[in-house]
């Protein structure tokens, strides 16, 4: 095997790679990568590289029938305010896909890409000190 150093990458099979490219750049920070006609694409964040994959690109070719549709998998985004992106998100017109969720290690919440492929939004819960208790505050709630 030769491990890329550079990406992580996730392969995403969708619909419209275009319609894909958009969502993840106009509505979560992605950068277009490459793109390769209406069959692939994949977009940039950090370290992460998304492979979106078209019905005629090789990858959704070689994925069998019972595996192609969007499984119980996701991306994990990690952001500074989860509450104002929420807000923003909301306001684009995008669909959630849970309530806010809250936990010990921070608070979630869910969105789909036009493919129903599920996207995780993470805001990690605040340390009081070092070793000390993780603050994650009395919000939770519907999006």
């Amino acid at each position: 095997m030769n491990p890329s150093e550079e990406y992580v990458s996730v392969r995403y099979l969708v619909d419209d790679v275009g319609a894909a490219v958009d969502f993840y750049t106009d509505h979560l920070g992605f950068a277009l990568h490459t793109r390769a006609g209406p069959a692939f694409a994949d977009v940039l964040r950090g370290r992460l590289r998304l492979l979106l994959s078209g019905p005629a690109s090789s990858g959704a070719r070689a994925t069998p029938e019972d595996a192609a549709g969007p499984g119980r998998n996701r991306i994990h985004l990690e952001v500074d305010d989860l509450d104002a992106e929420i807000t923003r998100l909301r306001a684009a017109g995008l669909p959630f896909r849970s309530d806010l969720v809250t936990g010990p290690g921070g608070r979630q919440v869910l969105i789909a890409d036009p493919d129903g492929n599920l996207v995780e939004l993470f805001e990690p819960a605040r340390r009081s000190g070092p070793g000390g208790p993780s603050e994650v505050g009395p919000r939770s709630g519907t999006p």
